[in-house]
């Protein structure tokens, strides 16, 4: 334990809800709701507006939409996540060279190696000094909290949100967690809470009171140790710079079961390119395939087959995914598939024989078309003569239209879309517009950048011709955005369609 707090904890706030709210003016303010569309969809992240109607992470989204049908349902844009989960880690980099990121928007800073901060008041003001670095790069806030071990930095940063700041002083440890209730604790999960409510343990202060002996009789010497430990306020683990990967893995879950053995296995096929291409990303290679199968009743099972060395080659996993699709029984229908790749490493062993078949049966190094590939949970493997179907457009999806320039989609159906053009930067709501959904105007587009850069405030004109984009074109708001997005197509009369995301 640290005489002084500083190691830092930083937990960006509402992330994918407040990059949206970010970028897209009309939802400021309002609920807004991240996740998949599709009615088994869950929902990855609310806006604390739509946290008051009882919606949080990990909830089915149907039961979400049931508490606040007036939100705004969104598809995640992970290329915008991960543009400003970089921006951040920068700025963590720039405070100590020992930074752990736990996630897109969340990690821990070792102040001290970094030689930013030795004493509570040089901690706190880092930390000010962050929060303040973040807002002004991102447009988006985070919540700080500082400590003396990880455990309790975390806790700090919890308290502080949203969009504050927490530093607890080393030694009084004990008198904060004592009346938190014991799920506080790292480790200690809805199993393991429900064993020490038996026990007459509800808070942090009962365990402490426990003893260690008995805390290992009632959870094993291991954990029970763990747990007394951390209930006393000790926490030595050193903040860790790179954590070695020790699993590559993708899965989609499909919006109705599939029975089709043939599309199972094109399924399988498509997971596993997609996997490898994750895996090359990451400059790994792997030498166990694992197959993971949710049947209809919400039974699952794993299968794993270990190759003879590593191997980054996507027939090679394709093939070993299929031999263990083999061994599973699907006739009751399937909800969730999914590929993975463990024992990794950073070399490749290749094994010959498979690529040896895979050249009989012409299969390449070339990777699938990611425009042919099946949306999740719904459309048609790909296959050599596929049939026309109209194009479809995601609500939260960026989009760009040759008059009216930059926007995102509000909903669609009915073969119309609805998009409202605003950019981050725009002042007021941007006007809705609807179009058909093979309007040669409208394409996808990649995400702007959360605030406006720099280059583009200094050559702002006064005017500008309408072409270019949609901001000049903002001489008044558009339709109200109350329910933007929530599964109503907008700006059609006659109340026409559900969004079909």
């Amino acid at each position: 334990m640290r005489p002084a707090p500083t190691i830092l904890h930083l937990d960006m706030d509402a992330f994918f809800a407040a990059a949206e709210q970010a970028a897209k003016p009309s939802l400021r303010g309002k609920p807004v709701v991240v996740g998949g569309l599709g009615p088994r969809g869950v929902v990855a992240t609310a806006s604390y507006e739509a946290r008051r109607f009882g919606v949080h992470s990990a909830m089915p989204m149907a039961q979400a939409r049931r508490l606040c049908p007036n939100a705004a349902y969104l598809v995640p844009r992970f290329s915008l996540y991960r543009t400003v989960s970089d921006q951040v880690m920068a700025l963590l980099g720039g405070l100590s060279p020992l930074v752990e990121p736990l996630s897109l928007d969340e990690a821990f800073v070792d102040l001290e190696a970094g030689g930013t901060a030795d004493d509570s008041r040089s901690a706190r003001e880092a930390g000010e000094r962050l929060r303040r670095d973040i807002l002004r790069t991102t447009g988006l806030t985070g919540s700080v909290g500082l400590a003396g071990s990880k455990m309790l930095a975390k806790i700090a940063s919890e308290q502080a949100k949203p969009d504050g700041l927490v530093l607890i002083e080393p030694g009084t440890e004990r008198e904060l967690l004592g009346p938190m209730p014991v799920r506080t604790l790292p480790g200690v999960g809805p199993a393991t809470g429900e064993h020490l409510r038996r026990a007459g343990m509800t808070t942090v202060a009962d365990l402490a009171e426990a003893g260690e002996d008995e805390l290992v009789r009632l959870l094993g010497k291991a954990h029970g140790g763990a747990v007394y430990r951390m209930a006393t306020g000790h926490d030595d683990r050193p903040v860790v710079a790179e954590r070695d990967a020790k699993s590559v893995s993708v899965e989609d879950t499909f919006d109705t079961d599939l029975h089709d053995r043939i599309r199972i296995r094109l399924e399988v096929e498509r997971l596993a390119d997609r996997c490898v291409r994750r895996l090359r990303a990451s400059g790994h290679s792997g030498r166990t395939i694992v197959l993971k199968v949710r049947r209809f009743d919400f039974s699952t099972l794993t299968r794993s087959e270990t190759l003879r060395g590593p191997t980054d080659d996507p027939a090679v996993v394709r093939e070993a995914a299929a031999r263990l699709l083999e061994a599973v029984d699907t006739t009751g229908g399937v909800r969730l598939l999914g590929v993975g790749v463990s024992g990794l490493a950073d070399y490749t062993q290749e094994d010959l024989f498979a690529q040896a078949a895979a050249g009989d049966r012409g299969d390449g190094e070339q990777e699938p078309d990611p425009a042919r590939e099946p949306a999740q949970g719904g459309e048609p493997p790909r296959g050599e003569a596929q049939p026309v179907t109209e194009r479809r457009w995601a609500a939260g999806q960026d989009v760009r239209h040759a008059e009216h320039g930059a926007g995102w989609v509000q909903g669609s159906g009915l073969g119309r879309v609805t998009v409202r053009f605003e950019e981050p930067w725009s002042t007021v709501p941007g006007r809705v517009r609807t179009f058909a959904v093979d309007d040669p105007g409208l394409e996808p587009s990649d995400p702007l950048p959360l605030v406006r850069p720099p280059e583009r405030q200094s050559s702002w004109p006064a005017s500008r011709p309408k072409s270019r984009s949609f901001e000049d074109a903002l001489p008044e708001p558009g339709p109200s955005a109350s329910s933007p997005g929530g599964g109503e197509v907008a700006g059609l009369s006659g109340g026409e369609g559900r969004s079909r995301p």
